[in-house]
């Protein structure tokens, strides 16, 4: 095999995983345009802000998952 070789397994194994990512990043995206909304609505609101932050994380989950079990597969 080449180098590399052994990441497509890894992307395969790792799918469960990121389909279960997938749906929190969902709820994330809702999250966060509930958060910009009401931040637009009463700017006093600093929760809001850190409440958008953390959806954004969430939103950017599925490819954090993904590639850190791709980088724990050993070749």
């Amino acid at each position: 095999m080449g180098e590399g070789g052994c990441r497509p397994l890894g992307f395969l194994l790792g799918l469960p995983f990121a389909l279960v990512a997938l749906v929190l990043s969902l709820v994330g995206a809702v999250i966060w345009v509930l958060g910009a909304v009401l931040s637009c609505l009463c700017p006093c609101c600093i929760c809001c802000g850190g409440i958008a932050n953390m959806a954004v994380s969430l939103v950017k989950l599925p490819i954090k998952v993904l590639r850190w079990f791709i980088d724990q597969i050993p070749c």
